[in-house]
């Protein structure tokens, strides 16, 4: 019972409506939905397997009906196949190489980005808004006061240079590589190279996107 009244407290400031379509923003996804079906996840479906549902719908459907995750309730089945579609798309969804003009400058500290083209990152917006940073510092102290409606936040990972999902992508901290603006958060694809190059250059930590904060980041500078 203490498992399901945490889980209904933390329902409580949603609607009713909340899960009428898979289109919310990150933040409302990120500190309400997602942490949510996590927990129902691991209590009751750690094992479960959403890649054989083509729809969002399909995936709701058959948490319902054929219990996959036991008994829930319909805002509950919604919270977990929301994060199950999402965490399903994110995973194969291909971003363009980040590129820069001459005259765009960081969103923050209105560096020159092209002198920097390996550490720009990009925040997007709907209706093609996009604001570039000459670094994931700069990057994640916009992205602290403007979550809201957020689409992408893309990073590159420090060895391919492959664009990254920023919120799927491992940080190394307090490293010996320094960026345009000094000590930097260095990004990774996967936690087992970001480990390797922390042993390497003498990181501090190695941590995943959801247990960053701003009071971390601004104690980087």
């Amino acid at each position: 019972m203490k498992f399901y009244s945490s889980l209904v407290v933390a329902f409580a400031v949603l609607s009713s409506t909340l899960f009428a379509a898979p289109d919310y923003s990150d933040a409302v996804k990120e500190k309400k939905i997602y942490p949510m079906a996590q927990k129902i996840i691991a209590k009751k479906c750690p094992n479960i397997d959403s890649q054989k549902y083509k729809t969002y719908e399909k995936l709701y459907e058959a948490l319902s009906s054929e219990s996959l995750c036991g008994t829930l309730s319909s805002q509950h089945a919604q919270a977990v196949a929301l994060f199950l579609w999402d965490k399903k798309h994110l995973t194969y969804k291909h971003y363009d190489k980040l590129t820069v003009t001459n005259d765009e400058k960081c969103q923050v500290c209105g560096m020159y980005l092209h002198y920097y083209p390996n550490w720009v990152s990009q925040i997007n917006y709907p209706k093609g808004e996009t604001y570039k940073f000459d670094g994931i510092k700069d990057m994640l102290k916009f992205y602290f006061n403007n979550e809201e409606g957020i689409v992408d936040v893309l990073v590159q990972d420090y060895y391919t240079l492959e664009t990254l999902n920023a919120k799927e992508a491992y940080y190394v901290i307090g490293s010996d590589v320094l960026g345009p603006m000094g000590n930097e958060l260095i990004a990774f694809k996967d936690e087992k190279s970001a480990k390797a190059f922390s042993l390497e250059h003498k990181g501090k930590m190695v941590l995943p996107f959801n247990k960053l904060t701003e009071k971390l980041v601004r104690s980087i500078d």
